[in-house]
């Protein structure tokens, strides 16, 4: 199923609430380092409930080594930077579905590195910067299985 990748997370609720989502739709998680706090601090425990046990979970030095991992990925970045809809691209189920840190996102260095058809938005209101990771990662995940009829 598809990789969800999360940058150098840095607020534990979140990651904690993508873990439950990826444990429901059969999704893998992939942390990469450093993050801005320890899997099990009470805060990931409490927004990912017993989930994490459920869930496929990796945690990786740095993202090259994610990325030598998976060398027949298609890398999706999510950025508020790009001028493609998240729903025009057509996911596989080995994709990686790529975020960044919450208070920052993706370095330059790696939206530099895709095409701009592999970086791709989230459609929002003129006026706003930002939706919050978990519902991010939620919306994306949905649409990447809907394009599957939410098989695996």
């Amino acid at each position: 199923m598809f990789n969800v990748v999360l940058f150098e997370p840095e607020i534990p609720p979140n990651t904690g609430n993508i873990m439950r989502l990826c444990a429901n739709t059969g999704c893998a998680l992939h942390l990469i380092e450093p993050m801005g706090f320890k899997l099990d601090e009470k805060r990931v425990r409490r927004a990912g409930l017993d989930y994490r046990d459920l869930s496929v979970t990796r945690q990786w030095r740095c993202y090259a080594d994610y990325l030598k991992s998976q060398p027949a990925t298609m890398v999706y970045a999510f950025t508020t930077k790009a001028s493609r809809i998240y729903s025009n691209a057509a996911f596989q189920p080995t994709d990686t579905l790529l975020f960044g840190p919450e208070t920052r996102g993706l370095p330059e260095s790696i939206l530099d590195s895709l095409p701009d058809e592999q970086k791709l938005r989230l459609p929002m209101m003129a006026d706003s910067r930002s939706l919050n990771l978990s519902n991010t990662v939620a919306i994306a995940c949905y649409e990447a299985w809907r394009q599957h009829n939410y098989n695996h």
